[in-house]
């Protein structure tokens, strides 16, 4: 079969490489769309993960079953599938103590891409296909359906970690695709004001759709100062990072009031300088007695996740298809497809490839 590769750090490319094989367990699966995203390009030209060769790149897909093994018994050949960008292992002991994202180590449910093959490709495989599948509703479009493996449910968990309350107020730090799923998360978590930071129009736009109250700016200053300004020097109940580079936390910690949460779901693909650190700011920390509290998390997957995202999108209480703002057609398009998320025209929120 054929995919499209990081071949080495920096360099990416067409490979062909054997059809995978189906445990009893297991499914492989046809990709019907798929979409490049910010993890991909930080892993590629930035080797965030280390090097990788000829390693077939995606984690973001919706397909039809192609062959299951003889243990699956919820899906067959033929049904149209959300796949997790995270397919955990579900019997280990990080899922018994609720981190199954982290199975096998540190970001261990994140395979595709990572240390497996990814869904860039004819065919990929799935471990687990009756924990780690849902079903596309039917009359979902291909551009929603694909949203949510991993943007929307990355952007969820950032709200979901902040600990939203009723009437809470939030700091969203970058509006791209998972950015914007935040805002829609925070306001289903309940939040108040919604404090979006980005300055990218079509971005700008859908924040305001999805429920941001308030659009901050960095070209008109400093964006933690702007933010403690118009909240009377208080500050937000709650920071979602998910964007910017290492300083972004200086930034989040400056502008989060005593006893908020910081939930960060941004991917550091480096660090500070040329050091492999990430700053956090003394002061604004309160020299670490701060009661300011940073938590992380790595996109959830599961098919329970998928199933209820899909909900979420079915019953209307957001359209994921806003942040599909490009559109190609056909398998070869996959390498520019992920060139223009490297590049990030100011139009561009999230370009999705349909296949079918």
């Amino acid at each position: 079969m054929k995919g499209y590769a990081m071949l080495k750090i920096g360099e990416v490319g067409w490979i062909e490489k054997d059809r995978p094989k189906c445990g009893p367990t297991d499914a492989i699966i046809r990709p019907t769309a798929l979409a490049p995203c910010t993890s991909d390009v930080h892993t590629v030209w930035e080797g965030a993960l280390g090097d990788r060769h000829n390693m077939i790149l995606g984690h973001e897909a919706v397909g039809v079953v192609d062959e299951v093994g003889n243990q699956v018994k919820d899906f067959k050949p033929g049904d149209k599938v959300i796949v997790p960008a995270i397919t955990p292992d579900w019997d280990t002991e990080a899922c018994q103590r609720g981190y199954p994202s982290q199975t096998g180590g540190a970001c261990g449910g994140w395979k595709f891409s990572n240390f497996k093959d990814g869904v860039f490709a004819d065919f990929f495989h799935v471990n687990l296909a009756d924990n780690n599948l849902a079903l596309i509703p039917e009359g979902m479009s291909q551009e929603a359906a694909v949203m949510i493996p991993d943007m929307l449910s990355t952007g969820f968990m950032g709200a979901e970690n902040a600990n939203i309350e009723i009437g809470s107020s939030v700091a969203v730090l970058g509006i791209g695709a998972v950015g914007l799923s935040g805002i829609a998360g925070a306001v289903l978590e309940g939040a108040g004001r919604i404090f979006a930071v980005g300055t990218r129009p079509i971005s700008v736009e859908v924040a305001k759709k999805y429920g941001a109250t308030d659009i901050i700016s960095y070209k008109d200053g400093d964006t933690a100062d702007q933010i403690l300004e118009a909240t009377d020097g208080e500050g937000v109940d709650a920071v979602i990072v998910s964007g910017g580079g290492p300083d972004i936390l200086l930034d989040a910690f400056k502008m989060a009031k005593a006893g908020s949460t910081i939930s960060n779901n941004n991917y550091f693909g480096k660090g500070q300088g040329d050091k492999d650190t990430i700053p956090i700011p003394r002061v604004d920390w309160a020299f670490g007695m701060g009661d300011k509290n940073l938590i992380t998390g790595l996109c959830p997957g599961g098919r329970t996740r998928m199933e209820r995202l899909a909900d979420i999108v079915t019953y209307g209480r957001m359209d994921p298809e806003l942040m599909a703002t490009h559109t190609f057609k056909g398998f070869d398009k996959i390498g520019e497809a992920l060139e223009l998320m490297r590049d990030k025209p100011r139009d561009l929120i999230k370009p999705v490839v349909l296949l079918d």
